[in-house]
């Protein structure tokens, strides 16, 4: 496929992205107004009357008809403006800007966590099927599947913080013994890597264990079955063989001609596998303090607070929009099945 067919697919990949973005606003809009409970109300106090209440609603413009505030919504988007949030009394802008990091860093680094344990997990229970690697496999791969992600995070803080007091108290990212480091990109490990304050970077990385652990066992399940359902067909296809008939050492089959292709589809998986820890975030953060943007969610959430729940949800549905257009191009770029089959 050529450099120019290769750069108008990728801009229509781009193309494609705006009417999903504009459905996520619609809908984000609409579902957030149906919350229950009168943010009006509450930023007005509990002991204002009707009157106040009233004032309260036309400043917020929350008695303008849903298409007109659905217009200045958008509108305001445009400039840059989230909103307030009630519960803080801060932009929503400065609110995800300071929380994002923090929970961008437990995703990534559960991400990594999983992908590093489940491929080579994957990989040596499809070269080695029905033994006790095999077998380990098909565990993990229930248990992560079957066991809800709360639970498995009160587990391991009942056992590792309560019985055996290996980790330090659930408290945040940083125990309050600790300075955070300069922030230059807003994940304590690497910040404090940066600055070269080793004690800081153990804390940081001690308090973000359990979290940590819990995300990765629950998005290990699905880049472990994706990698051992690839392998094995990629093992028992045509060309493998025929590497195999050529002579080739196994490891040369294996790395060369098996798990380049095998990898493929774990990539594709990353996407989805990446939905699911977005998700999975909001009661990780909850469960252990982590002051993420899934803690100001809920906390957005119990208050009716319109502007923070929208800023939160946009946020992560351009994330994962974002990471699934990476993926897209990437794929377009790379392998040239794809501009064969369009």
């Amino acid at each position: 496929m050529s450099l120019a067919l290769k750069s108008r697919r990728v801009g229509m990949r781009l193309l494609q992205a705006i009417p999903t973005v504009f459905g996520i606003l619609v809908v984000c809009f609409l579902l957030t107004r149906a919350l229950p409970g009168d943010p009006a109300a509450y930023f007005a106090g509990q002991m204002a009357d009707q009157e106040s209440i009233e004032a309260v609603r036309k400043n917020l413009g929350l008695d303008q008809p849903l298409p007109v505030q659905f217009v200045d919504y958008v509108g305001d988007l445009a400039q840059g403006d989230l909103g307030t949030a009630i519960s803080t009394g801060q932009t929503v802008s400065a609110e995800l800007a300071t929380r994002l990091p923090a929970s961008l860093e437990l995703t990534l680094g559960a991400l990594l966590l999983a992908f590093l344990i489940a491929v080579p997990l994957g990989v040596m229970a499809a070269t080695r099927p029905n033994t006790w690697i095999d077998h380990l496999c098909r565990f993990l791969v229930t248990a992560g599947v079957s066991l809800p992600i709360f639970f498995t995070g009160l587990a391991l803080m009942y056992v590792f913080y309560y019985l055996l007091g290996w980790a330090p108290a659930p408290m945040g990212r940083l125990d309050i013994f600790y300075l955070p480091p300069e922030s230059v990109t807003g994940f304590y490990t690497i910040d404090a890597l940066i600055a070269g304050d080793w004690e800081v970077f153990r804390a940081a990385l001690a308090q973000m264990a359990l979290p940590l652990v819990t995300l990765a066992l629950f998005v290990l399940a699905p880049i472990a079955r994706m990698t051992r359902a690839a392998m094995l067909q990629t093992l028992g296809s045509d060309y493998v063989r025929t590497a195999r008939a050529a002579g080739l050492s196994g490891r040369r089959v294996l790395i060369t001609y098996a798990f380049r292709n095998a990898l493929l589809p774990v990539v594709t998986t990353l996407g989805m596998v990446f939905s699911f820890l977005l998700g999975a975030n909001v009661l990780v953060e909850k469960v252990f303090a982590w002051p993420g943007i899934g803690s100001f969610a809920v906390e957005a959430l119990v208050v009716s607070d319109y502007a923070a729940v929208q800023g939160f949800v946009l946020c992560m549905a351009l994330l994962f929009v974002g990471l699934n257009l990476l993926i897209d191009v990437v794929y377009t770029l790379i392998d040239p099945r794809v501009g064969e089959e369009a």
